[in-house]
């Protein structure tokens, strides 16, 4: 049966059953995965899902949740009694409300439908030449650590009793290389990656060159003395690096107090030079679709804009909570879950400068371009202390590698103090950001 078919047998039978109201989540996905190390195919998977999330409301806001990863009918019509029985379970919360359906017009999402298929050898020969692409860049480039390739493609339908009718196929691939520079008995790894809806923008000598250069600039690193300089952030780590705050623009987060930016609606949080987008709608975006994981239709959302925070992201739980309409943000890891508060394609916006001229400009500072240890920053308060590597910044000149340097403090007084943005805007899978420039920092040294 097709997706749509099943979603809309499913919430049929649960009004039957009982329910007051009722959703179906359905998924089909066809997924590959392949790795390339040293021109050799080490492993190869390829994964089908399949599965059908039925959640019910009661009259009283009383939630009930189960799945199956069957289609047939009896193992649904199981489900569907056990969200019955887990929603008279359940605590009451009149928050706890299904949407309903709207006339707006969905985005249209450019699917590229050919990926089911193109052959497994072009996809193999597109991971080896990455690495190839990287070996033959720099001498210094001795081998691949990890090339991998990886697609998905998928079917999604999501139906309410509210009138929400909504299916959709949608797909990703990408290429990503770890490679390994070696020099004077000395090891650097660089990497690089690219996803797209479109396998023809996998280009193997793009990302291969890329990955290459990314481990050469930093042979030869030296250690610097603690020191009070800017620190530029490619787009690679501000992208990581304002990671540390998706937490904090999630309305859950700040209905519980958990965010740094409770309490901080319409008021300036970073740099007037900062503005942080998130667009479900955007064309070819890796995380565009015309819904939401509960049937809302996808929207552009100016969550900061020129350093003040507009808004947060809403699902429709934590917007039936604020009094306001959802931001088309419920988002779904899978049909084994509810729906939570998440991004879509979310980026800084790009800046006017070039980033050459940024460089140039910086009289002291460090590029940075490898930071470790964002895991462990705290997502709650926004503070951070995180080992990085770079470049050394002399005169509006590059002057030698640095590693081993230390960077800490808060994520907001860091984005606070941003005051060059480039406009380099780049997207590294669903999330994007511009260089930047943040003025005096003290860097750690040894």
């Amino acid at each position: 049966m097709d997706t749509e078919v099943i979603a809309s047998y499913a919430v049929e039978q649960a009004k039957n059953k009982g329910a007051f109201a009722a959703e179906a989540y359905v998924i089909k996905a066809d997924a590959t995965e392949l790795e390339i190390v040293e021109q050799k195919v080490e492993t190869m998977k390829f994964a089908n899902d399949i599965g059908v999330g039925i959640r019910v409301v009661s009259d009283y806001g009383q939630i009930g949740f189960a799945y199956t990863s069957s289609f047939d009918k009896y193992s649904i019509n199981e489900a569907i009694e056990s969200s019955l029985i887990n929603c008279s379970k359940s605590f009451r919360d009149p928050c706890n409300r299904l949407p309903t359906a709207k006339a707006d017009k969905t985005a249209d999402i450019r699917t590229d439908r050919s990926i089911r298929t193109i052959k497994i050898e072009d996809k193999i020969k597109l991971a080896k030449n990455t690495e190839l692409a990287a070996i033959n860049s720099d001498k210094r480039i001795k081998r691949g650590e990890r090339i991998k390739y990886q697609d998905m493609i998928y079917d999604i339908a999501i139906v309410n009793s509210y009138g929400i009718f909504a299916d959709y196929q949608s797909n990703v691939c990408g290429i990503s290389a770890v490679v390994l520079a070696e020099e004077n008995d000395e090891i650097q790894r660089g990497m690089a990656l690219k996803y797209s809806r479109n396998f023809e923008e996998l280009q193997a000598e793009t990302v291969g060159q890329e990955a290459a250069n990314d481990a050469t600039r930093l042979l030869g690193a030296q250690r610097i003395p603690t020191v009070k300089a800017s620190i530029l952030l490619s787009p690679f780590i501000a992208a990581n690096m304002f990671s540390i705050m998706i937490s904090a623009i999630c309305a859950d987060s700040a209905q519980k107090g958990k965010s740094p930016l409770h309490n901080r609606l319409n008021q300036k949080v970073v740099s007037p030079l900062i503005s942080l987008i998130d667009d479900g709608t955007l064309d070819n975006g890796i995380a565009s679709s015309p819904v939401d994981g509960e049937g809302v239709i996808t929207q552009q959302t100016d969550i900061i804009v020129d350093g003040r925070l507009n808004q947060f992201l809403h699902n429709s739980y934590t917007a039936n909570k604020c009094g306001v309409l959802s931001t088309g943000n419920g988002v779904r890891h899978s049909f084994k879950s509810l729906p939570e508060v998440g991004p879509t394609n979310i980026f800084i916006k790009s800046g006017i400068e070039q980033a050459t001229d940024i460089i140039k400009g910086t009289q002291t500072g460090l590029y940075v371009t490898n930071v470790m240890g964002i895991h462990t920053a705290n997502t709650i308060t926004g503070d951070f202390s995180l080992a990085a590597d770079g470049i050394w910044i002399k005169s509006g000149e590059f002057v030698g590698p640095v590693r081993g340097v230390a960077i800490a403090g808060n994520i907001l007084d860091l984005f606070s103090n941003v005051d060059a943005v480039g406009d380099d805007l780049r997207f590294f899978g669903s999330r994007g950001a511009p260089t930047l420039r943040i003025s005096e920092i003290m860097i750690s040294g040894s």
